[in-house]
C-alpha cells in the first residue's frame, strides 16, 4: 500500500494529487463509474478514490459538496455493483475551506475482480487499463488476510483481546514478548505508510467491535438451535467477534444444550458426548480458518437433536472433494491467518484437522464427518443420533493393551460393523484409496485379527473377525448389540445387514449408512445369497426384538422402485411404504443420492424429490 493511500488527507487538509494510490472523481461521478474505479484501484495495489475533489479548488464556492453523499449508500453501491465482492470503508472529511470531500478507502483485492459492466480492469495511476491474463495471475494468489486496510490503525486492536491471544495454544517464546513485537512476530502488524498498522489477520483476531464491523463485518457467525430436526429455529444469536472470542462463546452456546452418555470401561468410565467438544471445536476452527472472506456471507452453525451443521462461505479449496478429503494435500485459503493459528497451537500446521474429527467420531461409535458441497458453499454435518457403546469399549480396550488402532483400521472396522459385510471396492471407498492400495491394509488387519476373509476374486468379502465378533456381543445369528445407546425421544429403524450383491448393487459409503447402529452379522450369504443377521441392534436395552422391519438393501430397492414407477420418489412415499420415521427414510435416499443412483431435486425432507439419474 502507498503511504499516498494510507494518508489520503493530511493533516493540513490538503488532498494528495491523483497518482498509483489515489483517485480523483467529481461530485458528480456516476455509482457505475465509481464501482468502476474502485475495482480497477482494488486490482491494482488499492488505495483512495476521492469524490468531490473538483469542488476544492473551485473559484467560485459551491452549493453542494460531497456531503449530501452518504457513506453506507455508497459503500453498499459499490458491494453490489461489483458482484458481492469488494467492500470498501468510506468516511467524510471537511477540508479548512469548509468544502466536504468523500473518501473511499479500498483494499487491495486477493484475485482480479469484474467492474460492473464486465470488464476487467486496473488503475495504472492515470488511466483505467485492462488486465491481461498473464498480469491477473500473481493477484489471484494473495492471501486476502494479509491485506492492511489502508485506514486501519493500532487503535483498532483490542488490548484485552491481544491478552487472550497469549493466553491460547502453545506458550512459545513469543508470548513473552512486549504487545507490539508479539503481534509482529505473528505477522499480525506491518509497517505501511510509515507507521505500524494490523492486518485484516489481526482485526479478525483480536480486533474492536468498531474495527470488526469496519473491516470483515462478513467475519459473523450466526447460531441456530432447533428443538427438532425441523427447520424452525427456537434461538438464534449473532456473534461478530475476535476468532478466540467466537470459539469461547459457540462453546458455551453448544454445551448449554450438549448431553453425555456414560460407558464404563473395567476401572474406567468413558464420557460420549452427542456432540464431542473436542470434534465440534476443530470443525467450527477450520470453517472460521478456512472460508472465503472475500464473500460477504456469514458462517452459519445449526444445532439439531441429532445433528450439528456448520454452512461454509465458499467451497472447499481446488482439487479437494468430499471422497478425497482424507487423503488431498492440504491447501490454505487464507495462509496469514491459519499460520497464526498455527503458531498459537489452536490448529494443526499440517493440515490433520479432518483426520482428528474421523478419528474421534470413529472412536465413539458414531459416524465420520459428512462434507456436502455446493458452488459457492460448504456445509459440514455432525451425526449424533446414537453411538455404538461395545464398539467404545472394544477400542478402549485395545487402546489399554498398547495396541492402537489406525484411522484406516478404525474406518474399516467401524463400516463392517455397520454393514455386517463388505466388498474391497466398497472398503476402498470409505477409506478415500484406490482399490490397489488397500490389500496391505486389509491383510495387517486380518494377521491381527480383526477381520475376515471370505470369497474368491472379485466375490471376496470382509467381515469383522469371531474375535471381535465376540468383543461386541455378536456372537451369533440371533445375538443383539445391547450396547448401542441412543438418546432419549430418539427410537430408529436398525436395517438387515446386506449380503454382498447387495452391497455391490447399492456401492453405499460408510457415512451412507443408516444411523441406528452397527448391523448384524451374516452368517450365511455368500455370492449374492441372502444371509441370516441378527437381531436388529437400534434399540435401547432391554427393548423386544422386533424382525419384521425391512432390511436396508429392501428399503433402498423399494425407493429405486418408486422412483422408476412414478417418476419420482419422495421422503413420505418411502415412509408409507416401508413404515420408517422421517429421519430413516431420508437417510436411505441421501445413501442413494451420494451412491449416484438418485439425484435430488427441491431442499428440505417435506419439498425434496428424488428421480433416478
Amino acid at each position: 500500500m502507498t503511504s499516498g493511500a494510507v494518508n489520503a488527507i493530511s493533516p493540513l487538509g490538503v488532498l494528495p494529487p491523483p497518482g498509483p494510490g489515489c483517485i480523483h472523481l467529481p461530485l458528480n461521478v456516476t455509482p457505475q463509474d465509481l464501482a468502476r474505479h474502485a475495482v480497477g484501484l482494488a486490482n491494482a495495489r488499492g488505495g483512495t478514490v476521492l469524490v468531490g475533489a473538483d469542488l476544492v479548488d473551485a473559484a467560485v464556492p459551491a452549493e453542494r459538496d460531497a456531503g449530501e453523499l452518504h457513506p453506507l449508500m455508497v459503500t453498499h453501491a459499490i458491494f453490489e455493483l461489483s458482484g458481492g465482492r469488494l467492500t470498501v470503508n468510506v468516511q467524510h472529511h471537511r477540508l479548512p475551506g469548509g468544502v466536504r470531500v468523500l473518501a473511499v478507502f479500498v483494499p487491495q483485492a486477493p484475485y482480479v475482480l469484474a467492474a460492473p459492466d464486465g470488464a476487467v480492469i486496473a488503475w495504472d495511476g492515470a488511466h483505467l487499463v485492462p488486465v491481461t491474463p498473464a498480469e491477473a495471475e500473481p493477484v489471484a494468489d494473495q492471501d486476502y488476510t494479509a491485506v492492511v486496510p489502508p485506514d486501519a490503525s493500532l487503535a483498532d486492536l483490542d488490548p484485552a483481546e491481544v491478552a487472550r491471544l497469549r493466553g491460547l495454544g502453545r506458550q512459545g517464546g513469543a508470548a513473552g514478548l512486549p504487545d507490539l513485537d508479539f503481534l509482529r512476530e505473528l505477522g499480525l502488524i506491518v509497517p505501511s505508510g510509515g507507521a505500524l498498522r494490523p492486518t485484516l489477520a489481526a482485526i479478525m483476531l483480536a480486533g474492536t467491535p468498531a474495527a470488526l464491523r469496519a473491516h470483515v463485518p462478513q467475519a459473523e457467525v450466526c447460531f441456530y438451535h432447533h428443538a427438532t430436526s425441523d427447520v424452525e429455529f427456537q434461538f438464534r444469536e449473532d456473534l461478530l467477534r475476535p476468532i478466540p472470542a467466537l470459539l469461547t462463546r459457540l462453546a458455551e452456546l453448544i454445551q448449554a444444550r450438549n448431553r453425555f452418555t456414560p460407558v464404563q470401561v473395567g476401572l474406567f468410565r468413558i464420557e460420549v458426548w452427542d456432540q464431542d467438544e473436542a470434534v465440534y471445536r476443530e470443525a467450527l476452527l477450520n470453517a472460521l480458518t478456512h472460508r472465503d472472506y472475500t464473500l460477504r456471507d456469514a458462517v452459519h452453525v445449526h444445532h439439531y437433536p441429532d445433528r450439528l451443521e456448520i454452512m461454509n462461505p465458499g467451497g472447499l479449496p481446488g482439487g479437494i472433494t468430499p471422497g478425497n478429503i482424507l487423503r488431498h494435500q492440504p491447501k490454505r485459503r487464507n495462509p496469514l491467518l491459519a499460520e497464526v493459528l498455527s503458531r498459537l497451537g489452536l490448529v494443526e500446521r499440517a493440515g490433520v484437522g479432518v483426520d482428528k474429527m474421523y478419528g474421534l467420531m470413529l472412536r465413539h461409535g458414531k459416524e465420520p464427518p459428512e462434507y456436502t458441497t455446493y458452488a459457492d458453499a460448504v456445509t459440514l454435518t455432525l451425526h449424533s443420533p446414537g453411538f455404538d457403546a461395545e464398539f467404545v469399549r472394544f477400542v478402549a480396550r485395545k487402546q489399554e493393551d498398547m495396541q492402537t488402532l489406525s484411522l484406516d483400521m478404525l474406518i474399516v472396522l467401524s463400516v463392517l460393523a455397520r454393514e455386517g459385510e463388505a466388498t474391497r471396492s466398497l472398503l476402498a471407498r470409505a477409506l478415500q484409496l484406490p482399490e490397489d492400495r488397500t490389500p496391505r491394509l486389509l491383510r495387517g488387519m486380518e494377521e491381527h485379527g480383526l477381520i475376515a476373509r471370505s470369497g474368491v476374486g472379485r466375490g471376496i468379502a470382509y467381515t469383522l473377525s469371531a474375535e471381535v465378533r465376540r468383543a461386541l456381543g455378536r456372537e451369533g445369528p440371533t445375538a443383539t448389540a445391547q450396547g448401542y445407546v441412543e438418546p432419549a425421544g430418539q427410537q430408529t429403524l436398525a436395517p438387515l445387514s446386506p449380503s454382498s450383491s447387495e452391497i455391490n448393487a447399492t456401492v453405499p459409503r460408510p457415512m451412507d449408512a443408516p444411523r441406528s447402529g452397527p448391523a448384524p452379522v451374516q452368517t450365511a450369504g455368500r455370492q449374492g445369497a441372502p444371509g441370516v443377521a441378527a437381531t436388529p441392534p437400534g434399540r435401547r436395552p432391554g427393548r423386544p426384538a422386533d424382525r419384521s422391519g425391512p432390511s436396508g438393501a429392501e428399503i433402498r430397492a423399494v425407493a429405486l422402485a418408486l422412483a422408476r414407477e412414478q417418476g419420482r420418489v419422495r421422503n413420505a412415499d418411502l415412509r408409507q411404504t416401508c413404515g420408517l420415521t422421517t429421519q430413516q427414510a431420508w437417510r436411505a435416499l441421501r445413501a442413494l443420492v451420494q451412491s449416484g443412483l438418485l439425484r435430488k431435486l427441491g431442499t428440505g425432507t417435506r419439498d425434496a424429490a428424488y428421480e433416478l439419474v
